[in-house]
């Protein structure tokens, strides 16, 4: 593509797309910010928004959008904290939100919000909430309040978090424990395990992705170098399916699924 690669902030590793596919965000881990770009529509070149990269915290880590682009949510691993931010919709500009940054256990790292944008969900990988997942509901304007009941346990160094599409299940990638830990989501943003959990993984799994159907996840485990695949059953429990893990190349980290649709890769709804 003409312009890549496209200049970041330093130390670049988390990335989120606005649910429109009009931005994008990436969080900067060494310079302490997030760069904001638009999409182009025909060719998925990036430009810069003006203002871009906008401050967060110590070592940002991840950020996710909310599925209605109007907030924008960056977990700070260094600060203990996550930032908030309102989008502009016009220009995916960031401006933070009253409040922030909200406080989290130490070393948060993964964070993702639930389908109806009502709840974010961060993995917090030591301290006093070792081995946790913590949940906040969203205000109006942004705003994160923890629920009554939040952080829930996890396994060791948990480090990505997704929520099925279909919004009944999260499930969390620990690093540490080589498994993957799977809640049950109830209607008041609550989390409860599901049976069998956690479940195993390969060494060092970083990130979880679940597709469009809701019906099969997937795990990458950094460590031996592939990547573990589940059938979802209807209670959330996880079984491998036949052959996994899968290999790949070597030490990877993230992971994607989308459903193919007249030759286009179409990414699941947030």
């Amino acid at each position: 593509m003409a312009g890549s690669p496209f200049e970041t902030g330093t130390n670049p590793i988390g990335v989120a797309v606005e649910p429109k596919g009009k931005f994008a965000y990436v969080t900067n881990d060494g310079s302490n910010s997030v760069s904001v770009y638009t999409i182009n529509a025909s060719s998925g070149a990036l430009a810069q928004v003006t203002g871009s990269p906008f401050k967060t915290s110590i070592e940002p880590i991840s950020v996710a959008v909310e599925p209605n682009g109007k907030f924008a949510y960056v977990a700070n691993n260094g600060s203990r904290n996550i930032s908030a931010y309102a989008i502009n919709p016009s220009s995916g500009a960031l401006t933070r939100v009253k409040g922030s940054p909200f406080r989290t256990g130490l070393d948060p790292a993964g964070s993702i919000v639930d389908p109806t944008g009502r709840y974010v969900y961060v993995a917090t990988q030591s301290g006093t909430e070792s081995g946790t997942v913590s949940a906040y509901s969203i205000a109006t304007n942004g705003a994160l309040k923890r629920l009554k009941r939040s952080p829930y346990e996890a396994g060791t160094e948990p480090f990505g978090v997704v929520v099925a599409p279909i919004g009944k299940f999260v499930y969390v990638a620990n690093a540490g424990s080589n498994n993957v830990s799977g809640y049950t989501l109830d209607s008041g943003g609550s989390l409860k395990k599901v049976p069998g959990s956690p479940f195993a993984t390969g060494s060092g799994p970083q990130e979880a992705a679940v597709n469009s159907t809701g019906k099969f996840a997937y795990v990458t485990n950094y460590i031996s170098n592939n990547v573990s695949a589940y059938a979802v059953a209807g209670n959330g429990a996880l079984t491998q399916v036949p052959g996994s893990p899968f290999e790949t190349i070597t030490e990877p980290v993230g992971i994607a699924t989308c459903s193919v649709s007249a030759g286009k890769c179409i990414p699941p709804p947030l």
